[in-house]
């Protein structure tokens, strides 16, 4: 029985949240007819919200945390997989309800893998992760609706962290006028450099949104939720859609339905967790061809996995910009 290195975390009696860097083994994974061996995983806002305990993500324990993984097959019961196969999984609970990807050894079920395009190392991979199935769902969902460059700019809020780069980068590449909108100063020149044609920053998005505000924008990509949202979809042009998938600041969303009544906008959530996997082949297929690896590769810092629980801390604090890639396996 092999034994490997993984984080784990832990419910204390107080109910707080303990993570901890340990030496586990084959006994401690999970049921599931595929075992990999982890490659690289990613540190994504819902795995900071994990390690901290911040929102109640984890629903059983202990847990080890990872939404994303890059793996290679190791054993296998499902005549889909055989040994030696390079792997990406992404979402289906795993960090929630499934141990997850800070591991050096998962098992899972087949169900939920997509092979590795061959031209992705899995660095590469593990910097698409989540936030690029999540993108590529969200302009699949404009071009569906027919919103399109032509019709005008699109805005990208929460757009230093990882997600939001991940938009600004496909978006731009995809001839899209991005408005990148953050918080930090320091990182409009990053965002520039990814694409954006314009950095604002969040004064605009400030108090209560007003049923209707100035048009401004064709479409709009949130990771932020909350009266930033409200904001959004107040200043959409007449048939604009907002593409929702984050709540950095907070689940509410406080707003009328005039945007929606007298102007004809869509509000359009992606829940990149459960997307069907012949769609999730799709999606790593397209992300392999379009992708934009010297941006990728600018955007992206690679670490150990001893020090992922640290950057799951920073995440939720605001304090990582683009995406962080866990270095894990050989």
């Amino acid at each position: 029985m092999m034994d490997f290195a993984a984080v784990r975390l832990e419910q204390s009696p107080e109910g707080k949240t303990e993570a901890h860097l340990k030496r586990l083994s084959d006994s401690d994974l999970m049921e599931g007819d595929v075992t990999l061996a982890v490659r690289a995983s990613a540190v994504n806002f819902k795995d900071g919200l994990a390690v901290t305990g911040r929102l109640p993500v984890v629903r059983r324990w202990p847990m080890i945390p990872g939404v994303d993984a890059a793996a290679v097959v190791t054993e296998s019961r499902d005549a889909r997989w055989n040994p030696g196969d390079e792997v990406i999984l992404t979402g289906w609970g795993v960090g929630e309800t499934h141990l997850g990807a800070w591991s050096e050894r998962m098992r899972v079920s087949g169900d939920w893998l997509v092979r590795r395009p061959d031209t992705l190392s899995p660095f590469e991979a593990m910097s698409l992760g989540t936030a690029g199935v999540t993108v590529a769902e969200g302009i699949d969902r404009l071009e569906r609706l027919g919103v399109t460059p032509a019709d005008g700019p699109i805005v990208v809020t929460g757009a230093a962290g990882g997600v939001g780069s991940m938009a600004v980068m496909l978006l731009a590449s995809q001839g899209w006028g991005v408005t990148a909108v953050t918080g930090r100063p320091e990182e409009a020149e990053r965002l520039r450099q990814l694409g954006a044609a314009e950095v604002i920053g969040r004064d605009l998005f400030a108090g209560p949104a007003r049923p209707l505000g100035r048009e401004r924008w064709a479409a709009a990509f949130d990771m932020v939720g909350s009266t930033v949202l409200a904001h959004l979809v107040s200043m959409l042009k007449p048939g604009g859609v907002a593409i929702a998938c984050g709540n950095a600041a907070g689940m509410d969303l406080p707003s009328s339905v005039a945007p929606f009544i007298l102007r004809g906008v869509s509000l359009v959530g992606v829940d990149s967790v459960r997307v069907p996997a012949a769609r999730r082949e799709a999606i790593w297929s397209h992300l392999a061809a379009v992708v934009d690896r010297d941006r990728l590769t600018a955007m992206t810092q690679v670490i150990p996995l001893a020090e992922a629980i640290e950057a799951g801390r920073r995440i939720v604090e605001g304090r990582v910009a683009g995406r962080t890639v866990v270095a894990i396996g050989g």
